[in-house]
């Protein structure tokens, strides 16, 4: 009994079985999108070096301490800030991950790349910057660039 018949692998200087699909040709208009999320990141990296360096510096924390205190907070206010940097750390960590994800998607043409910019621009439409791009990246042309229907 003999299973399917099977195909020789292909010699020396031939073509693969399976060509690899073409590469979509990015708009002209487009080719700027994926280095506004790279900014994004840099931005968002910058800011967590901000604020860590804050946070190690003896006087940055005494301010810190000073402003929850100034703010009402009663209790124990070092675990409040300990709650808060840990807040910080994992949303700014986020954010400059979700750019960085669009960013190397937008550039590889990859759905995931298209998915993590209307992400990052929804979030940054809630301060009216991320409305332009958003609706750049809704747009049919845009969407079918990134292979989304």
């Amino acid at each position: 009994m003999t299973g399917p018949p099977t195909r020789p692998p292909p010699g020396a200087g031939s073509q693969p079985f399976d060509p690899a699909p073409p590469k979509r040709a990015t708009p002209s208009g487009l080719r700027w999108l994926p280095f506004v999320f790279g900014a994004g990141a840099i931005f968002w990296l910058v800011q967590l070096a901000q604020f860590a360096a804050v946070v190690a510096a003896p006087n940055g924390r005494d301010q810190l301490q000073k402003a929850v205190l100034d703010a009402g907070a009663k209790g124990d206010v070092s675990a409040l800030i300990a709650v808060e940097v840990g807040l910080v750390f994992f949303f700014v960590i986020a954010a400059a991950c979700l750019h960085a994800v669009a960013y190397f998607g937008l550039r590889k043409h990859r759905p995931w790349g298209w998915i993590a910019a209307v992400i990052v621009a929804a979030g940054w439409s809630l301060v009216l910057l991320g409305i332009p791009v958003l609706y750049l990246l809704a747009k049919r042309s845009t969407r079918r660039a990134y292979g989304i229907p």
